[in-house]
Formats: C-alpha cells, sequence, structure tokens
C-alpha cells in the first residue's frame, strides 16, 4: 500500500473546518439517500447503508445527522440523486478517479471537466484509468486502542484479511472488498474497537511528481473536487501527496 493510508485521509477530513465538516455532511447524506432507495432504511439488511454509517461515524457525523438523513431519505419528499463515476488525468499522468452523488447531471459534468481543464489534467472516458485501482476493504484501528500487536494481527488474518500495515497511531488492515464485513465483525467480536471499515480503491502504480507547477496545479484539483457538494470521493495516485 505504499503511497496509500486511509488513515491519514480520515485524520486529515477530521481536521477540517467546520465549514468544510458541514459540506462533508451534505455529502454523506447524500449518499446515504441512495443507499436507503436502493436497499432500504435498516442497516442490517443493507451493506451500503452500513458502510456509510461507518464512514460518517469515523468522520465524526453526529448520530442525530445520520438518523435524520435516513429519514429524509425515507420519505415520500426525498431528492432523487444519482451516483455517477467519473475518470481522468491530472497533470503529468496522475490518474483520477472522481466518485459523485447529484441531483443534476449536466451541473456536474461540468464542474468536473472544467477543473480538470483548468489545473492541467483532462477529463476522460469511463474505464480509462480504473483499471490501475484494485476495489479493496480497508479497516483501521487506532494503535491507542490495542495492547498486543501480534494478537491483532493473528486475528485480523485468521478472519480473512489479506494485509497488515503498522503506522505510527493506527493500523491498516486490508481486505478484499467482499470480505470487509466479515473481517470488521470478527474484529469487534475478539473486542476491538473499529475506527472505520470501508471500501477503498488502492492505486495499483504510482505517479511522482517533481514540477512544482505540477505539484501547485494537482493540489488545485484535489481541493476544488473536494469543494464540490456533488463530488462524494477522490481517488488518484499520486505518490508523493503528503509532501
Amino acid at each position: 500500500m505504499s503511497g496509500h493510508s486511509k488513515w491519514n485521509n480520515i485524520k486529515n477530513k477530521k481536521a477540517k473546518t467546520d465549514a468544510q465538516k458541514g459540506k462533508l455532511f451534505t455529502k454523506i447524506g447524500k449518499e446515504i439517500a441512495i443507499a436507503v432507495r436502493e436497499g432500504g432504511p435498516d442497516p442490517a439488511g443493507n451493506s451500503k447503508l452500513r458502510e456509510l454509517i461507518s464512514k460518517a461515524k469515523a468522520n465524526n457525523v453526529p448520530n442525530d445527522n445520520i438518523d435524520r438523513a435516513i429519514k429524509k431519505a425515507s420519505s415520500s419528499e426525498a431528492v432523487e440523486y444519482e451516483e455517477i463515476v467519473y475518470e481522468g488525468y491530472g497533470p503529468s499522468g496522475v490518474a483520477v478517479i472522481v466518485e459523485t452523488a447529484t441531483d443534476s447531471r449536466n451541473r456536474t459534468a461540468s464542474d468536473v471537466r472544467h477543473y480538470f481543464d483548468k489545473y492541467g489534467g483532462n477529463l476522460g472516458q469511463s474505464g480509462c484509468v480504473s483499471y490501475m485501482f484494485e476495489t479493496k476493504g480497508v479497516i483501521v484501528i487506532l494503535r491507542e486502542d490495542v495492547k498486543d500487536e501480534d494478537a491483532l494481527m493473528e486475528t485480523a488474518l485468521e478472519a480473512g484479511a489479506a494485509d497488515f500495515t503498522a503506522e505510527e497511531d493506527a493500523f491498516e488492515i486490508l481486505t478484499e472488498a467482499e470480505d470487509l464485513y466479515a473481517v470488521r465483525d470478527a474484529l469487534v467480536e475478539a473486542g476491538y474497537t473499529v475506527e472505520s471499515a470501508e471500501k477503498d480503491r488502492i492505486p495499483t502504480t504510482y505517479v511522482t511528481l517533481t514540477s512544482e507547477d505540477d505539484i501547485k496545479n494537482m493540489n488545485l484539483l484535489i481541493e476544488h473536487l473536494e469543494d464540490s457538494d456533488d463530488v462524494s470521493e477522490i481517488y488518484h495516485n499520486w505518490e508523493n501527496c503528503e509532501e
């Protein structure tokens, strides 16, 4: 998982200002609305909703907000959102995938294309970069909640985890996408506190940017995409993005 850290992404989201957190709550609310429409309001029988609730809690979304989003999505007046995935290239060929939840396909497509064009990239056709990513499950457990690292690793691997990474203040457990909830449930049953359990698109290859202009433009591309209420998630294979 070189160059990729789910925990760093979560920490960055938690550090957002109140205004940015409000946008995050709005985005997750849209995703919840889609999940409820497709699979019903009961997380026990709706794995996608269960994943979004886990994502919301990991990003400090209050339980009341989550409950309101589910009730609103279940009402007859719920807004109809659709999920659209855009693929393209950032500066110097960085692969970028943008997942959106929108009530206006034309508006979202126009905005996403504008940002790619403005900051040295180009929007491509569906499938042009997704082959460079693998969809995996990623479980995060904080180091402060673990007394025995070896015991955690053993429990995770026995439950079906594919990989285990120790970071400075957290452990990341990688699973096949279909095994995510089984491994998470086994860890919870074993007494571990799971900080987050989500599916993620993990790059199979990475691009390192060396030009100051490319780095500036890539940061601006990500920043403006993140600022859009329609954008749910952004994935890329920029190796040195945290430097």
